[in-house]
């Protein structure tokens, strides 16, 4: 055997599972805040346990005899786990194309290596049973380094696929306990962070969704039946029955740089699918009765510490995410013309484990590593998920909201508190403030979405009598990392508009 050869292979598979695991595991997809990948998570875990003893053995021990048998049952056991996580993937999650590559290359280079080491194991299995130190310098050391770091990260695989139990989220049904009757609601957006669980509570609940995707492999991986998918607006007759449309879809533009075609995008993409509703619904023989268009607390424009609620303006110098949204809600205004009523949904940041401003933070404070960003002192209006999703049902619901409505919890923080309180319901530190110097060379994304916020209280909501089961961000973010509460009931009344 070539064991310099069999070495770069192994320090190979090591660099590209290390790659794999903090870029695409921990970093971009987050599985260990993902409820959803339970079972991808417990996969993981056994096999990286599988690994850290193959290191182990492969830098420290020659296996002889019934040994030599057991470390190629491990080699053969690893192909199948993987061969299972690989089918759990694609059921359960959409792979960015990295992590696509990434794994085909660590498949051929661990065909590779068993290429090279099933022979001298063979040979092995022909001597007397035993185990047989051995030292291979460097080469022990990088396997000893390996053994350890795929062993805790299999540890805290494990650790969270039990999480995931508790993480579970309640039955999506109840979150449109508020819409009654039976309905076909039109969801744009379905795919996304909101839609998901706006689209699985309509269902639950037995109304009808029809799903405007713009991938329906991506969505074949996200929906399931009984809704409808369709790919274009042209899909739904005129004398289609549509009793109220949720439109979610638009361009993220909350990461990276904000450049000028990144604007001119975000822009076209909330735009041009808003005017093709707006067309949609005059042409229906039955217009649908409420139209809810989203937005953002964006559109009040950086406002510094004013209590903002839906009969302010916006500011009188106003920034490109205020822009964006009037152009967006102009637009949605359109459809009063065909005598629908429109509400503005103004969204605040959305949190939850599984997408959103908090998904991209878990990670960070739950090593340790998270902290206020800038001075800590600009609002963050915010809302959990599931409130939300209420909230959308309830506006369907009640004929008296038109017009804009804010989607905000009623108690809003600033940003040095809200780390405070993720830290505590994390059982973590939360000191490594950002500086605003870092982030200013991302320019109006960091000024007006980290360093800047709105102070956003939902007032409409709240007349209309609307009760939110999250309204403080302690007790929101210890429901969301710890898991909700089977017997918890919703408020018996909404609370005061808060601090």
């Amino acid at each position: 055997m070539n064991s310099q050869l069999l070495w770069i292979l192994v320090a190979l598979q090591i660099a590209m599972g290390a790659f794999d695991t903090l870029y695409h595991h921990e970093f971009t997809q987050r599985l260990a805040w993902r409820p959803s990948q339970q079972k991808e998570l417990q996969l993981h875990a056994i096999r990286n346990g599988f690994y850290s003893l193959l290191f182990l053995t492969l830098g420290f021990l020659e296996v002889h005899g019934w040994w030599a048998l057991l470390v190629m049952a491990i080699l053969i056991a690893e192909v199948v786990i993987t061969l299972m996580d690989f089918v759990e993937e694609d059921l359960s999650r959409k792979l960015p194309a990295t992590e696509r590559i990434n794994h085909t290359l660590l498949a051929l280079n661990y065909g590779a290596i068993l290429t090279l080491i099933l022979p001298v194991l063979l040979e092995w299995a022909r001597l007397p049973t035993a185990l047989v130190p051995t030292f291979h310098g460097a080469w022990s050391g990088l396997a000893a380094t390996a053994a350890l770091g795929v062993a805790l990260f299999g540890l805290r695989d494990f650790a969270a696929a039990k999480r995931s139990l508790r993480l579970a989220p309640r039955p999506a049904g109840e979150l449109a306990g508020s819409l009654g009757g039976r309905r076909t609601v039109l969801i744009t957006g379905a795919t996304g962070f909101i839609g998901r669980r706006l689209a699985a509570a309509l269902s639950e609940a037995r109304h009808d969704v029809i799903a405007l995707v713009r991938d329906p492999v991506k969505a074949s991986h996200l929906l399931t039946p009984p809704y409808r998918i369709i790919t274009s607006l042209d899909e739904i007759p005129t004398d289609a029955r549509v009793d109220a449309v949720v439109n979610l879809a638009g361009d993220p533009i909350d990461s990276g740089f904000w450049t000028a075609v990144k604007r001119r995008q975000a822009l076209r993409s909330r735009l041009r699918l808003t005017r093709d509703l707006v067309r949609l619904m005059a042409r229906l023989d039955r217009r649908p009765d409420v139209f809810v268009s989203g937005s953002a607390v964006g559109w009040y424009g950086l406002r510094g510490d004013d209590a903002l609620s839906e009969r302010d303006e916006r500011s009188p110098q106003p920034c490109f995410s205020s822009r964006l949204c009037d152009d967006w809600e102009s637009a949605a205004s359109r459809a009063s013309a065909s005598g629908v009523r429109i509400v503005l949904l103004r969204i605040g940041l959305v949190l939850g484990t599984e997408g959103g401003m908090l998904a991209r933070l878990l990670t960070a404070f739950e090593f340790g590593l998270g902290g206020p960003i800038g001075s800590g002192r600009q609002w963050m209006s915010w809302i959990e998920r599931d409130d939300l999703v209420r909230l959308i049902a309830h506006v369907i619901a009640d004929p008296r909201l038109e017009g804009a409505v804010n989607a905000t919890a009623p108690v809003p923080v600033r940003n040095a508190a809200f780390a405070a309180e993720l830290a505590v319901a994390l059982r973590r530190p939360a000191l490594l403030r950002v500086p605003a110097g870092l982030l200013r060379p991302f320019g109006d994304f960091a000024d007006e979405l980290l360093l800047g916020g709105q102070r956003v209280l939902p007032e409409k909501a709240l007349a209309s009598g609307f009760a939110f089961r999250n309204p403080e961000i302690a007790g929101a973010l210890a429901a969301i990392v710890r898991g909700p509460k089977a017997d918890r009931e919703l408020p018996a009344s909404a609370p005061a508009l808060g601090r």
